[in-house]
């Protein structure tokens, strides 16, 4: 068994900034249940592919306030947006983002053996599943 990859839904916007280097950080509202050593990028309408990947550097977990202060500069999003997405909760999580790569062409959700897109994310085993 290789390692566990995480296949992520994200708009076009947020899939940009990745790939422009303004959002190094990937951020969820719950800790992963398993080791997350790769993000599967795949992109909303009117992409509806999976466009790149990026290895996992690290993941931080605090508080909303904290994660915005060690985060801010690299964040993707602005405050507020962030603000909203952690409305209420008392942790949050964010992955590190490095070596990102962007597919050329990009990949069909079936290379992974995933028939409709993941409503936030779905774990991979590993590129063996790949077709």
């Amino acid at each position: 068994m290789g390692f566990l990859e995480l296949c992520k839904t994200l708009n076009s916007e947020h899939v940009e900034n990745i790939f422009n280097g303004s959002k190094e950080y990937e951020f969820r509202k719950v800790r992963c249940k398993e080791t997350v050593e790769k993000i599967i990028i795949y992109s909303t309408a009117p992409v509806m592919q999976v466009v790149g990947e990026a290895k996992v550097e690290t993941v931080l977990e605090d508080t909303p306030e904290a994660i915005w202060e060690k985060t801010k500069k690299k964040a993707g999003i602005d405050k507020y947006f962030f603000e909203k997405y952690y409305e209420g909760k008392l942790r949050a999580f964010a992955f590190k983002l490095e070596d990102v790569k962007r597919y050329d062409p990009p990949k069909d959700l079936s290379c992974y053996g995933i028939s409709t897109a993941p409503q936030s994310f779905v774990y991979i085993q590993n590129e063996d599943t790949i077709y």
